[in-house]
């Protein structure tokens, strides 16, 4: 029998569905259920083939059990041991390498000096740093936020150098980065599951919460198929399973603002009814396909495609990189 089991904390409604759903198949010898957990031990097994992480960025304790897990053969969906190293400006670094539009991007020294570190910890960094060429590079206006982490946390809209610095000053020992804001005409979140299920879903930051998935933009069939294309090209370079990422349309140009979101929202309240199936169901297809291909006491672990290209030294990317999309295809 192949176990199922999702990892979760606050969340209600996705859950409860996506557990009813992979059981309503009833396909031979899989189950699935909330994981339970009653004790870690080093090495050991943990009950589960598959396991759906939505809520270990927030506990260490789950994420110390996710990869002992993982060393015993689970599939930890997302890989427990990238998402841990992963960080946002690395993303925006990738992405470059990727073909995929993103928006420019500094990284910035901690404005107070780290835990037992002093000045001359910070020898090799340049005093003053480059200002000048920094902001012409990103240009005013634009965002001020961590180079890790999420959640709208610790993030400033800049106007001008003196408004960055009266942020910067505020910022402790947080590693920050700066980055061009993008005016955009559109806008869209991507769910992608499985580096292969894609849902472009219509959306509109700038509404209340409750309808920002309301929104219906005029747009091109190219201009989704492109998006579509750098979806799968993000997610299979990071090896995400279970993500979303966001774009931004400026001139034509989707311009990819936030896809790191590996416990992405997936509730019914939240992404409407109809997304909310997709989820559920795309999820559930998933997790099947993943207990359906689990190899006992292997690496079932997914991996992006850089860590494969950088250990086999090859391009990281194929073919040409659209920039723009403005008509159909001829």
């Amino acid at each position: 029998m192949k176990k199922i089991g999702i990892l979760f904390g606050q969340e209600n409604t996705f859950p409860q569905a996506f557990v009813d759903r992979v059981n309503s198949k009833n396909i031979d010898g899989i189950t699935a259920e909330f994981v339970n957990i009653d004790k870690v031990v080093q090495g050991e097994l943990c009950g589960y083939d598959v396991i759906i992480d939505r809520i270990s960025q927030d506990v260490p304790f789950y994420r110390g059990f996710l990869k002992n897990a993982a060393i015993s053969g689970c599939a930890v969906l997302n890989n427990p041991f990238w998402w841990s190293a992963d960080e946002k400006f690395f993303n925006n670094a990738l992405a470059t390498k990727l073909g995929v539009p993103v928006p420019k991007t500094v990284l910035l020294p901690s404005n107070e000096h780290p835990t037992d570190t002093n000045g001359g910890s910070f020898r090799n960094l340049a005093f003053p740093l480059d200002w000048e060429g920094i902001f012409e590079y990103t240009g005013f206006p634009a965002y001020f936020k961590p180079f890790a982490g999420g959640g709208w946390k610790n993030v400033y809209q800049i106007t001008d150098m003196d408004s960055f610095f009266k942020a910067y000053n505020e910022t402790g020992q947080l590693v920050m980065m700066l980055q061009e804001e993008i005016k955009f005409d559109s806008y869209f979140r991507c769910y992608c599951i499985d580096r292969q299920d894609i849902k472009i879903m219509h959306y509109e930051p700038r509404n209340p919460h409750h309808l920002r998935y309301v929104a219906n933009h005029d747009v091109s069939q190219e201009l989704l198929d492109t998006i579509r294309d750098y979806v799968l090209r993000l997610n299979n370079g990071l090896g995400y399973d279970f993500n979303t990422v966001e774009f931004a349309v400026r001139d034509g140009i989707p311009i990819a603002i936030d896809f790191c979101n590996p416990a992405p929202d997936a509730d019914k309240n939240s992404v409407g009814e109809e997304n909310f199936e997709w989820v559920v169901e795309s999820a559930a297809n998933m997790a099947i396909r993943r207990a359906q291909n689990h190899k006992e006491g292997q690496n079932n672990l997914t991996w992006g495609t850089f860590v494969r290209n950088f250990s086999n030294d090859t391009p990281l990317m194929n073919g040409d990189v659209k920039k723009k999309v403005s008509k159909k295809k001829k």
